[in-house]
Formats: C-alpha cells, structure tokens, sequence
C-alpha cells in the first residue's frame, strides 16, 4: 500500500514539473509584462464601461502568442542556451522535454493566440499580434546572431503589446497609442542592455552579436542605455498634453524619470574606465538600472491607470 502511494506521489511530482517546464517555456516574465502593458492600453483606450468580455480575450491572446513565441524562440535557441549559464537548465538544453513537442506547442499556442484576437477581438489587434509575432521570431531571434542592432529590432515587438490593447479597446491607433508605443520601446533599451551587460560572458560564449559583446568597456553600451532612458521623461509628459493622462502622472513620470537616468548616469560614469574598482562599480551599476527598470515600467503604468483622464 506504502509503495502504490510513493508511487502515485513520485508521478504527481513529475506531471508538476512537466507543467512548470511548459509554462517556464512561455518565459512567464516577459509575457506577463506584455499582458500588463496591453491591459494597461486597453483601459486608457476605453471609453464607458469596461468591455470585460473583450478584456478578457485580449488578455488570453496575448498570453498565448507571447507565450508561444517564447516557447519557439527556446526552441531555436536550444543549442545556445546549452553554452550559455544564464540558460542551461532551460527545458529544453537540460533534456527535459522533446524539441518536437516544444516546436507544435509553440506553433499551436501562438496561431490560436492569433486567431482569438482577430476572431474574438477585432482584425487590427490580431494584424498586431501576428506582427508582434513574426518580427520577434523570424527577424529579432536569428538577427541576435549577426549584428548588434537586433536589440532595437527586437524593441518593436516588445513595444507592440499596448498599442494591441489600445486597438483592442478602441479599434484604431491614434496618438495614444504611438505614445504607448515609444515608452515600451525607450524602456527596453535600458533594461535589456543592462542585462546584457550583466551576461556578457554568457552572451559572447554563445557567440550572439550583442553590443555588450562587441563593447569591451562598456561605455557605448552605458551611452545608449543613457539616451532612451532620457527619451522616457518627454514621452511621459506628452502623455499628459495630448490629454491621456493628468497631472499627478505628468509629476509622477518625471520623478520616475529622473530616478531611472540618475542610476544610468553612474553606470556611465564608471564605464569605460580601465581601473578594475571602476569596472566593478560598472558591473554593480548596470545591474542596478536594470533592477530599477524593474520598478519604473509597473510603477509607471500603475499611475497611468490611475491618473486617466
């Protein structure tokens, strides 16, 4: 009796697992933050009550196409993730799950993302997110290989989601929308780089063209980071004078703002420097810009909700 109850456990632990390698393939991370910016969009764009039916099916197909790309994009990178620390144990570089099955999983889970957005929603919002889609994975993931600029390529379908929220909810892309669009896109620029920084070594063991790569003291890597963090404070304040949100968020953002480049402006103080101590108050400032995109962008966009107008 004992036994046939280690069993059972022993095989409700495995099936557990399996479902968090499947739900670790849909990068839970970076869809999530998608889902947040398209409902924070969806909102801003709403007139009236809110739709909850079509809320609830943008937030479900854009679950499922970001999920789906993130599981095909592992799926394209599974051998470079073997070579890289940051990844190896993923799903499918440590063996746990079967590239075939990653690959219909991916494919399904995206094309029925697709088509409830365009079935479900409206044809613009699926047009979005079959483009946020194709550009992720057919021209960022393979560009990561070959030149430096897929990072800003790969803004573009970072930067899609919102504006599939604001479609969602008022079926046309209008300023607010281009508004929302450029937040999310100068955001990334920070973040990623920053991240990348952070895993150079990584990044150039499995031989990815990233400028943290290509750059090795990091000063245009910290300059780059500078400048978008710096195009976050007007975009913000537009948001305001084109009348989609008010003045706490109009304070609120610049605050946000200046807090963000202050920590950006140290991590290109110490970057380029030879001295080793200035090479790790680098490391440790990249690493903290990162964390402090972590709070700007949720932070932001918990104001924004607030402050519509």
């Amino acid at each position: 009796m004992s036994s046939d109850v280690e069993i059972l456990t022993q095989d409700m632990v495995r099936s557990r697992a399996r479902v968090w390698d499947f739900v670790e393939l849909m990068k839970p991370e970076l869809t999530g933050l998608s889902v947040l910016t398209a409902l924070c969009g969806f909102y801003l764009a709403s007139n009236g009550p809110l739709d909850l039916l079509i809320f609830g099916f943008t937030a479900l197909g854009t679950i499922m196409v970001g999920g789906g790309a993130g599981a095909l994009n592992q799926y394209i990178e599974r051998d470079y993730d073997a070579l890289m620390k940051r990844t190896e144990r993923r799903p499918l570089p440590a063996g746990r799950l079967n590239p075939t099955v990653v690959l219909w999983f991916g494919t399904v889970l995206s094309i029925t993302g697709i088509l409830l957005l365009t079935i479900a929603v409206n044809v613009l919002t699926g047009f979005l997110g079959a483009l946020t889609f194709v550009s992720y994975i057919f021209i960022y993931t393979p560009l990561k290989r070959v030149t430096p600029l897929a990072t800003l390529v790969g803004g573009i379908p970072g930067a899609l989601p919102p504006m599939m929220g604001w479609t969602a909810a008022g079926t046309q892309i209008t300023s607010g929308a281009w508004l929302l669009f450029a937040i999310l896109f100068f955001w990334q620029m920070p973040h990623f780089l920053s991240l990348a920084w952070m895993y150079r070594k990584d990044y150039a063991r499995a031989n990815y063209k990233m400028l943290s790569v290509t750059d090795e003291n990091g000063r245009r890597t910290s300059v780059q980071s500078l400048l978008f963090c710096t195009a976050l404070i007007p975009t913000g304040i537009a948001m305001t004078l084109l009348g989609v949100t008010g003045i706490t968020f109009l304070w609120s953002s610049i605050t946000l703002g200046i807090g963000f480049v202050a920590y950006t402006l140290l991590f290109v103080k110490y970057a380029g420097q030879n001295l080793e101590l200035k090479r790790i108050q680098a490391n440790l400032y990249s690493r903290k810009v990162f964390f402090a995109s972590l709070i700007y962008l949720p932070a932001l966009m918990i104001i924004m909700i607030i402050d519509k107008v």
